[in-house]
């Protein structure tokens, strides 16, 4: 993958099982894209600002994440209002990953303009087929 085309993703999620179908289903897509991985929204915001010394840093561009909203701490729906009152970070797209139904999330997520709420898939094979849809999206998309 050219270097200048590279997605930096943001893996915002407190489930190591969860942490794992996305890893897996990463690699069964052959997506090479960095991936940083926060807990909870804390985290997650502490990465972006790069407040803590945490490893690899997160380059400043073309930056992308994936977000839980079940979460310990600061749940996804407070990272987002966080994040979209941050001038350096509220362009950031996120695209919420969760099995959260609840319309309240999902007008909430979507009034927080995220780029997509999507359920996750209860199979592993759909997990790895929604990946590989995300991934081609965000090849296409335009992120700065």
């Amino acid at each position: 993958m050219m270097e200048e085309k590279k997605i930096h993703i943001l893996l915002v999620e407190d489930d190591e099982v969860d942490v794992m179908n996305v890893q897996r289903a990463f690699k069964k897509n052959n997506i090479v894209n960095p991936l940083y991985m926060a807990a909870n929204g804390l985290e997650a915001l502490a990465i972006l600002r790069q407040e803590e010394k945490i490893e690899p840093v997160m380059p400043q561009t073309r930056r992308l994440v994936l977000l839980d909203l079940n979460m310990p701490r600061m749940n996804g729906i407070e990272f987002l209002r966080e994040l979209r009152q941050d001038q350096n970070l509220r362009s950031i797209p996120v695209i919420v990953l969760t099995t959260s139904n609840e319309d309240r999330d999902k007008v909430e997520a979507y009034n927080l303009n995220v780029a997509g709420y999507i359920l996750k898939p209860v199979t592993f094979s759909n997990f790895v087929e929604v990946m590989g849809t995300l991934n081609r999206y965000w090849m296409l998309s335009e992120i700065p």
